[in-house]
């Protein structure tokens, strides 16, 4: 299991390690992060969506680590920005409840 805060604090580390916190500012991770959504896309680019849910071996690992990339630029945007992702989707998840309540099934 992915512990967010473990994870900010490792790419913050990597980053100090090759001096990239220059480049790493919101506006060109929010970026970056669009480009590797681009990316996942691709993958499902044409397909029906039966495919899409039956995905072979090597897509279903393409697919996963462009989904870690994203990830990844969410993490450290998130660090950058000092948000506590965690709580802020447990706070979103609050409040999708609310807004979204189940359905009633006759």
């Amino acid at each position: 299991m992915i512990n967010i805060e473990d994870l900010k604090q490792h790419l913050r580390e990597f980053s100090e390690a090759r001096d990239w916190e220059k480049f790493h500012s919101p506006k060109n991770l929010v970026m970056a992060m669009s480009v590797e959504m681009a990316e996942l896309m691709e993958h499902f680019e044409w397909m029906t969506e039966q495919q899409s849910l039956n995905l072979d071996a090597n897509s279903r690992e393409e697919v996963a680590m462009e989904m870690a990339d994203v990830m990844i630029y969410l993490a450290r945007m998130a660090d950058r920005c000092g948000v506590d992702l965690d709580n802020a989707v447990q706070r979103k998840l609050m409040i999708n409840a609310q807004k979204y309540p189940p359905i009633e099934v006759e």
